[in-house]
């Protein structure tokens, strides 16, 4: 099976927003299709690793920011290449709280929505939900939506292992930490996209002490 041949179906690229109690978490997600028109209802598709998916079931709210081509690279980078669990993503972005109790992106974006989840289906690597858009709002200055092949080809984008795009590569980058050795795969995402703050998860070394290897 040639899997390049699932290049070419079309794709946008979304933040999800969801709540951990009074904490705002979110990811990057690139499947998000309206289904029906009345009610107005939307599949989203969210890896299980994702923790933001787990944010989702315990709430059954979610938003979605519609992001535009303007969107900066490390946005994408805090949403889409480090997780929720211990980092708060909308740290230092321009954000707001969407009723009932939300957030979403304030710039970059298209639009937003608010969900509330009527069904979800457990898939091999990830949960689909559907839910019913409670609310949608455009952005007041349009700006092109940003899709996933001008992300790819513009943007020199690459795909997390948690997209439902990603496709395992022959030949995988690493970096070994100087100090005590442990090895960060570029499967988890490219050196570059982690945060300044990022360490070693295993002797907390600071990012510039993360060696190519060979």
């Amino acid at each position: 099976m040639d899997r390049s041949a699932l290049n070419d179906m079309t794709y946008g690229l979304f933040v999800l927003g969801a709540m951990d109690g009074a904490r705002p978490v979110g990811c990057v997600v690139n499947t998000v299709v309206q289904l029906t028109s009345e009610p107005v209802t939307v599949g989203v598709s969210v890896n299980h690793n994702n923790y933001t998916n787990e944010c989702i079931k315990k709430t059954g709210l979610f938003s979605v920011s519609i992001l535009s081509e303007e969107v900066p690279m490390e946005t994408i980078a805090a949403f889409g290449f480090q997780s929720g669990r211990n980092t708060d993503k909308f740290a230092g972005m321009k954000s707001r709280m969407k009723q009932p109790g939300v957030p979403v992106l304030s710039e970059n974006i298209c639009g937003t929505l608010v969900c509330r989840v009527v069904e979800s289906m457990e898939l091999s690597t990830h949960t689909l939900f559907i839910a019913e858009v409670m609310d949608a709002e455009r952005a007041k200055v349009p700006l092109p939506p940003l899709t996933y092949a001008y992300y790819l080809k513009v943007k020199n984008g690459t795909v997390p292992k948690n997209a439902p795009t990603y496709i395992p590569s022959e030949k995988k980058e690493h970096y070994d930490c100087s100090v005590c050795g442990f090895r960060y795969d570029d499967g988890e995402g490219p050196l570059e996209f982690l945060p300044a703050g990022w360490t070693c998860p295993r002797c907390g070394s600071p990012k510039d002490a993360m060696e190519k290897g060979t």
